[in-house]
């Protein structure tokens, strides 16, 4: 038996993640114990939670795993300061100490956040190989192609390769500074969005503008070839030594400065956003086809912040030739974690590899959980208000009774997700046939920009009842179009409508997650990843005959998804939820006692 840590840390949404004898044990990120946001520091809390879920201690384990050389990266920091100086100096001198006092003393680092308690080997994978094997090995696929797409590793951006039973190849790359993701954050920045963060938020506001700027795009920042490789002319951009992403001859093409962030969206933002959304989608699936060439398998693998893209990923299954793909759930740095150590095992120790049926990320669910009694000594410690059940059916009941009465809940079940995406273990549920759902949700619920779109949670055995599509989609990654039958008819005058204006069109039966371009980002939910929150879905769409909820993550505007039972019940408490359920314990807004502090928090975002 051997047990392995693997670590991603010290550049955005730093992560653990334990492995024994190849399967995953446990996966956490660091923001979702420190509730600070893409936290980027050494993983403490989530290090100690996954020895913990494990019930190991440091002295046995057999080996850490780092998701990055960092040698190597650093390296590639002085060679594009030293080529572009004294241009970045400024950026230089900000970046040089954490470098030199945390940054390249990794094996320092990682023991003192082992309690100096560990004394075996550390490896240090390649970014992109990390990636590679975060997507392949914990697929259902025996064989299959890997595409690894994100802002920058080391050196390498994008990279393709193949993986077969349990060893990986990467076999051609492009390199820093041609990055498609970095492309991406451009215009993130460029819409006044932030960086590492915002990305979503453009793919969402896409559907609201007209791609008016691909040829601009294609003509002068990026040359994008027929295979899909690609060089960004880097006049235009800032992010090689600068602070900043664009360049001011970035500006002049686009004929204004960057919008300032909150500020009024207007439609040339909007416009923007569909812009690079398709040519991203261009490059995405232009490389599908170039890999599929290459290596004519039928099964396709996918990580990498882009990969996130789930517009582009849905493109991607649509229009090439691939039958089958499986995207990491946790396709940013997190899941580095998850691929370090499975790299470690698969391929530095050489150890075999038996794939699943479904896939053995076991739902993405890898975090904590928590039990009834730690559930209701906290509750109780507050004076909150609850009822527990002992009947799980009677629980399900009233919860779809209260769906179907136009409630919105917070659900707290199980063990937390690993990744970005809520899964049905810390979720906001709402019915989405009710057609102001999407705006209290946002105003109300997420304290968010009134256009985000929702997404829907659909049982697997009826998908295609609701979406043209006919695979399952369990992580959430895929987008796909609203069945024709469900659509409703648009009015001349709501055919007349731009931008903004497009928001709070009824477009189908289930408006709540009908994007303004009739698509909507698919959860399909089975029984054996997501039991209970199957059971819920089934009984609502025995009450109603809908086999659908809204579902998004259980967090408010900045903050990360909860993970602790406190950390619910404060968001339930300083929103407008209407209940809680943590478990089998039902809590009830109308019950509880006051809060301190809400009246101003809510003051915060003008809901008073």
């Amino acid at each position: 038996m051997a047990t392995i840590l693997g670590i991603s840390a010290f550049y955005h949404d730093s992560a653990a993640a334990l492995v024994r004898d190849g399967e995953i044990v446990a996966a956490a990120q660091e923001e979702r114990f420190t509730r600070v946001k893409h936290d980027h520091r050494f993983p403490q809390h989530a290090v100690d939670y996954c020895l913990a879920e494990a019930g190991v201690t440091p002295e046995r384990l057999d080996a850490v795993a780092f998701y990055e050389k960092p040698l190597l990266k650093f390296e590639r920091l002085l060679e594009t300061y030293l080529a572009l100086a004294p241009h970045g100096f400024k950026s230089f001198t900000m970046a040089m100490p954490l470098w030199l006092h945390q940054k390249l003393f990794l094996p320092r680092e990682i023991d003192h956040g082992l309690g100096d308690r560990y004394e075996g080997p550390i490896y240090f994978i390649r970014h992109h190989d990390a990636h590679a094997a975060s997507a392949f090995f914990p697929s259902p696929f025996r064989e299959a192609a890997i595409l690894t797409l994100d802002g920058v590793g080391e050196w390498t951006t994008t990279s393709w390769g193949i993986g077969r039973d349990h060893r990986i190849e990467l076999k051609k790359e492009v390199r820093f500074p041609h990055s498609l993701g970095l492309l991406y954050s451009a215009f993130t920045y460029y819409t006044g969005f932030k960086v590492n963060s915002g990305e979503y938020k453009v793919m969402g506001l896409a559907p609201y503008g007209e791609p008016k700027y691909v040829d601009r795009i294609l003509e002068h920042l990026i040359d994008l070839k027929e295979d899909g490789s690609f060089w960004l002319d880097q006049s235009y951009f800032d992010y090689c030594a600068g602070l900043t992403m664009t360049s001011e001859k970035f500006h002049a093409l686009f004929e204004g400065p960057p919008r300032e962030p909150e500020s009024q969206l207007t439609q040339r933002d909007m416009d923007l956003a569909a812009s690079v959304q398709v040519v991203t989608e261009m490059a995405m699936t232009r490389m599908a086809r170039h890999v599929h060439r290459e290596t004519g398998l039928e099964n396709l693998c996918l990580a990498g912040g882009v990969a996130l893209n789930c517009v582009g990923n849905g493109r991607i299954l649509r229009d090439s030739p691939f039958r089958n793909l499986w995207i990491q759930p946790a396709a940013g740095d997190a899941g580095g974690a998850i691929g370090a150590a499975l790299f470690a095992w698969h391929q530095i120790l050489d150890k075999g590899r038996t794939p699943t049926p479904h896939d053995s990320q076991h739902g993405s669910c890898l975090g904590p959980s928590y039990t009834r009694a730690q559930i209701t000594t906290y509750l109780d410690s507050v004076g909150a208000r609850y009822l527990a059940f002992d009947d799980e059916h009677a629980l399900l009941e009233r919860l779809a009774a209260m769906l179907e009465a136009g409630k919105v809940i917070g659900w707290v079940q199980g063990r937390m997700e690993f990744g970005p995406r809520a899964l049905g273990g810390r979720s906001i549920l709402g019915d989405p046939r009710n057609t102001e759902m999407q705006k209290n949700m946002n105003l109300k619920i997420k304290f968010r920009e009134s256009f985000r779109p929702f997404a829907p949670s659909c049982l697997e055995e009826r998908v295609s009842d609701y979406f043209e599509m006919n695979c399952a989609s369990p992580y959430m990654l895929l987008v796909a179009p609203i069945q024709s039958d469900r659509r409703q008819a648009m009015t001349d005058e709501q055919q007349q409508r731009f931008g903004i204006e497009k928001l709070n069109v009824v477009r189908s039966d289930v408006p709540a997650i009908t994007h303004v371009d009739y698509s909507a980002r698919v959860q399909t939910v089975d029984s054996e990843r997501f039991p209970r929150y199957y059971r819920l879905l089934k009984e609502f769409d025995q009450r109603t005959g809908c086999g659908v909820l809204v579902n998004t993550s259980f967090n408010i505007r900045g903050e990360p998804i909860v993970c602790t039972p406190e950390d619910a019940y404060r968001c339930f408490m300083f929103t407008d939820m209407d209940a809680l359920v943590l478990e089998d314990v039902l809590c009830l807004k109308e019950e509880q006692p006051h809060m301190p502090g809400v009246e101003e928090y809510k003051k915060e975002f003008k809901l008073d």
